[in-house]
């Protein structure tokens, strides 16, 4: 009975050595936290693939959020958990900046784009897109697509060349404002507007539409998609993504889909 007693007594310091020693232990590693992206709308079909390489590349993950620029810009501003933000032009970049939203060191200017006029496929007719052109006339009863006018960079662009081409007051009132260019887009491609104004890699994108003019490049201002980390991101890697992003492989990517690199 003695060395029984013994023996339960060392098996029980044992056990409670072992649960110490446990206890000790550093706890598992947390799993590494997804790369938050918010993007523009029309960046969806590239930066779906360009993301995709990146985790093959490097084993992280990525979440990437497509909205207009505009309403993710408002969404970082209330604090929204994001690492890196990528806008379809700089205005809705610079008003992140000015808030002290974005570390302003990151920023650069990543890609280019151009807009076109797009119509239904099977009702697609060449236009030509020169000064004065009647797209009233060619919209009859029906609407022109575009981005928001005021708000969505695409339907900005859109109504600074319709301005410059002194066509804007004609169809103004003509004008289905769309929350994005994807929006937009969706309303040609579905026959509910006779023709809209997207970007040229949107209409690439949606097989349902077909490109019958491009804007000249002088009747707009530079199309440009600046990116830039996050100034509340504390993610390691968002570094290194901004460089993949910038990268020959990540570029294949754009300019598949009708981007331009800019350097």
């Amino acid at each position: 009975m003695q060395n029984r007693g013994r023996w339960m007594n060392l098996a029980t310091a044992a056990i409670a050595a072992l649960w110490l020693g446990a206890a000790a232990l550093p706890a598992p590693a947390a799993a590494a936290e997804k790369l938050t992206v918010f993007a523009a709308a029309s960046l969806k079909n590239a930066l779906d693939a360009a993301n995709a390489a990146w985790t093959r590349e490097s084993g992280k993950e990525t979440v990437a959020s497509y909205a207009a620029s505009g309403a993710l810009a408002k969404q970082i501003e209330n604090a929204a958990p994001a690492d890196i933000f990528i806008s379809a032009d700089g205005d809705w970049m610079d008003y992140l900046a000015e808030k002290k939203l974005i570390k302003a060191e990151s920023r650069s200017d990543l890609l280019g784009n151009r807009i076109v006029l797009v119509a239904e496929k099977d009702k697609a007719k060449p236009v030509e897109i020169k000064q004065g052109f009647d797209l009233a006339d060619l919209l009859g009863d029906g609407r022109l697509a575009m981005g928001e006018p005021k708000s969505v960079p695409a339907g900005k662009y859109g109504m600074a060349a319709l301005e410059k081409l002194g066509v804007w007051t004609s169809v103004e009132s003509k004008v289905a404002g769309a929350e994005s260019v994807r929006a937009a887009l969706a309303l040609v491609s579905r026959g509910e507007a006779p023709y809209g104004i997207v970007y040229q890699t949107d209409a690439a994108a949606d097989k349902g539409v077909a490109i019958v003019g491009t804007f000249p490049a002088d009747s707009h201002p530079p199309i440009i998609y600046p990116v830039a980390i996050l100034a509340d991101s504390k993610n390691p890697d968002a570094a290194a993504y901004l460089d993949f992003l910038k990268s020959d492989k990540a570029a294949a990517f754009f300019t598949a889909q009708g981007f331009t690199i800019l350097k």
